[in-house]
């Protein structure tokens, strides 16, 4: 029998406990890939927006809760504007309302008219509103199709009734499922009068981008500018917060990956304890039996990790219909995500196994043959 026919009739051989180490390390992946996606995910979505129009970089309050919660003045929006090297500064009321219990979450973007241009916003059908209607709205394409509405119909939130003028598509994805409101008139619905959640800047021609940033940062110590998404941590405590989660939750899944692999590890040689002597005394070298246990392990714990991906799957169906991610998470799979559990399967497996496979390398033949 070959070497790695010898590991597939040992694992045969021993089926529960194979099935309790590929089990161990299948949770540990479906958290891995679980959480990673929902990071990942809500991390591409949290960034979409510094993709805004042709902005550079966007500006928001320093240190908020997260972006939605961010607040700017709008004469800060225009102190911006007249910073050298910027050649245009817009600032954008977002809000996030419940439409119905499909669509729970429903980001409100407040707009000038003027501005939508450099937001992004192509107008598909119909027209603009006015920048000083009350009940005048425009919708996301997207949007629009979720809820069966179109140009010329209403569209009711809470105790308020809009007539909508447009639909509209963005530059980017998210902004396809906004719905927009003049400005004024969202910041008067809220109570804000003179207040926007983020600012857009565009640098002139020619202008190095970090030192109009800068600049911004030094006379605006209460905001932050943010162009890339490492410079979320900047402004959005959430992402950071997620990033955290999600390390601490592998590391966790890591630990009982990796106890549940060594305990049956760990039993499985007090049962072989007679077949590791009898390996040892026909000649095996010690670093052949530790390749064979190692073997054993990795190949039940690759397994597992199959399964494990599997499972995460499920779990990110489970987490895209909770009520509290519903519009705001949408998967992204990430290649690096399945390479980490691969990653984190074979770790697994070498440091579970490790120790047992030592143990079973350096038991002295005699002493093995005489276990009962």
């Amino acid at each position: 029998m070959s070497f790695l026919g010898l590991i597939a009739h040992n694992i045969a051989a021993r089926r529960l406990r194979a099935l309790l180490t590929a089990t161990a390390v299948a949770i540990g992946v479906m958290a891995v890939v679980a959480l990673g996606v929902l990071t990942t995910s809500l991390k591409e979505t949290a960034t979409q927006v510094l993709k805004v129009g042709s902005a550079d970089f966007t500006v928001s309050q320093k240190h908020t809760d997260d972006l939605i919660n961010s607040s700017i003045s709008e004469d800060d929006i225009a102190a911006i504007a007249k910073v050298p090297g910027v050649s245009a500064a817009i600032g954008a009321l977002l809000q996030i309302d419940s439409y119905d219990a499909d669509n729970p979450l429903v980001i409100k973007v407040g707009l000038a008219p003027e501005a939508e241009a450099q937001f992004g916003v192509t107008l598909l059908r119909g027209v603009s509103y006015t920048a000083d209607s009350p009940n005048q709205v425009m919708l996301g394409y997207v949007l629009a199709q979720k809820l069966h509405k179109d140009v010329g119909q209403t569209i009711k939130f809470g105790s308020s009734t809009y007539q909508i003028t447009g639909l509209y598509s963005t530059n980017i994805s998210f902004g396809n499922s906004t719905m927009m409101f003049p400005l004024a008139a969202l910041q008067a619905e809220n109570r804000v009068a003179g207040q926007v959640s983020l600012g857009f800047v565009k640098v002139a021609k020619g202008a190095s981008i970090a030192k109009v940033r800068a600049a911004i940062d030094h006379d605006f110590p209460q905001l932050a500018t943010i162009k890339s998404a490492t410079d979320y941590g900047r402004a959005d405590r959430n992402l950071s917060l997620i990033t955290a989660a999600n390390t601490g939750g592998s590391l966790l899944a890591a630990l009982i990956a990796i106890t549940g692999v060594l305990n049956t590890s760990l039993l499985s040689f007090f049962e072989r304890m007679r077949e590791f002597g009898v390996l040892r005394s026909v000649g095996w070298s010690r670093f052949r039996v530790v390749r064979l246990v190692l073997g054993e392990s990795l190949a039940v714990s690759v397994f597992g990790a199959a399964f494990g991906v599997f499972l995460g799957w499920i779990a990110i169906n489970i987490l895209q219909h909770l009520k509290q991610l519903r519009g705001v998470f949408e998967p992204t799979y990430d290649i690096d995500v399945f390479v980490r559990s691969l990653v984190f399967a074979i770790v697994v497996a070498f440091v579970g196994a490790l120790y047992p496979a030592l143990r079973a390398a350096f038991l002295s033949p005699m002493q093995a043959l005489r276990h009962e």
